[in-house]
């Protein structure tokens, strides 16, 4: 039998030899128990968290009516349940106090069943307050869950990160053939690996690897942010009027005090 080989630090198949394997590569994704705390790596939805879009579609005035009654209504609801409902994002209607669409968070136990509870067509029931001369009552606003946000950037942690010295190999001389001078970063949260071997020495190849890793979420945040907008703006032509899956009614009062009343208090608020 042949006799084993000495290993020695400097082989292949060291830490530092193993990482020329995967260089400029995100490491695989690896259960972590501490990593789902802020949801960071989590594949299935908050239970205590969800965001919901209310929208008016391309509807009449009435319907961005519809959309500011909705929400207090749910606002309301969710506020009997010891849920947070917080507005993210809103865009106004024709007439004041009326929207769009709003962009609502919901935290709190169960917040994620009580935003499923409300999504899909929306039917809000009731007179016009504009148009006293239409006979239509039902004005329909669709909510759809959304993406959250991606975290922010801000607070890069360089705990966060793990610095690995390697060898990276090629034209260069023997100290960048030999000496561990490349700098292999990775942060853990997200997974992503940056290998920088400009520099002659390890410190300078150190601190670019992390100028250059920050760089590259900053970018992966943007691009996220970017998306999910686009994901919103797509679901405002997503409303289908009729069947829907919750309807909605003002406070017990009669349909002719609505409609007389009605008129006056939101025409005065008019743009």
């Amino acid at each position: 039998m042949r006799p084993r080989a000495p290993h020695h630090p400097g082989q292949s198949g060291s830490r530092a030899g193993g990482d020329q394997t995967d260089l400029g590569r995100a490491a695989p994704r690896r259960a972590h128990p501490d990593r789902d705390r802020d949801g960071s790596d989590r594949d299935e939805a908050d239970p205590d968290r969800a965001d919901l879009l209310l929208s008016a579609g391309r509807g009449p005035q009435e319907c961005a009516w519809a959309v500011a009654e909705l929400t207090a209504r749910l606002e309301t609801e969710a506020t009997s349940r010891h849920l947070s409902v917080q507005r993210l994002e809103a865009v106004p209607g024709e007439r004041r106090g009326s929207f769009r669409s709003l962009l609502l968070r919901i935290t709190g136990t169960g917040a994620d069943a009580f935003a499923r509870s409300w999504a899909g067509t929306l039917c809000w029931q009731a007179p016009s307050p504009f148009r006293t001369s239409t006979r239509r009552k039902n004005w329909y606003v669709s909510a759809r869950i959304c993406e959250p946000e991606p975290h922010a950037t801000a607070a890069f942690d360089e705990a966060d990160v793990r610095v690995v010295a390697c060898r990276t190999g090629g034209p260069g001389g023997q100290h960048r053939n030999k000496a561990s001078t490349a700098a292999r970063v990775m942060h853990r949260p997200t997974g992503l690996v940056v290998v920088v071997d400009e520099e002659r020495y390890f410190e300078a190849n150190r601190r670019l690897a992390l100028d250059l890793l920050r760089r590259r979420l900053a970018e992966t945040a943007a691009a996220a942010t970017r998306s999910a907008a686009a994901a919103r703006r797509h679901l405002h032509d997503q409303l289908i009027r009729g069947d829907p899956a919750r309807t909605e009614r003002p406070p017990s009062t009669s349909a002719e005090t609505a409609r007389q009343s009605g008129p006056a208090a939101w025409s005065s608020g008019s743009r």
